[in-house]
């Protein structure tokens, strides 16, 4: 799938913070996974934290995933998942 700035998207991004136990249970079920995630920390990263706020109505609300330019703020697994494969599909492909 190719996101808004005609790049394939290749890979989730999960905004986290320290201390979170949402985040840490999302964390650990994605980890099960062969999903390629990358790691944004809102309290380290200024940019991260504004990524958050401008998709959670001004909060910095965590975990929120993001695929491609569609975020999801706290999502449940399946949603994470039902994103994966609406929008990048082929990172759902183990083979």
């Amino acid at each position: 799938m190719i996101d808004v700035d005609g790049d394939r998207i290749e890979v989730v991004d999960l905004y986290w913070r320290r201390g979170c136990g949402f985040c840490t249970r999302l964390i650990a079920k994605l980890e099960g996974l062969d999903l390629p995630v990358r790691m944004h920390d809102i309290w380290a990263d200024p940019d991260a934290a504004a990524v958050v706020r401008s998709v959670a109505r001004g909060h910095e609300t965590v975990p929120t995933v993001g695929v491609g330019d569609e975020h999801l703020v706290n999502p449940s697994l399946n949603a994470v998942l039902d994103l994966v494969a609406r929008r990048a599909p082929h990172l759902l492909d183990t083979d």
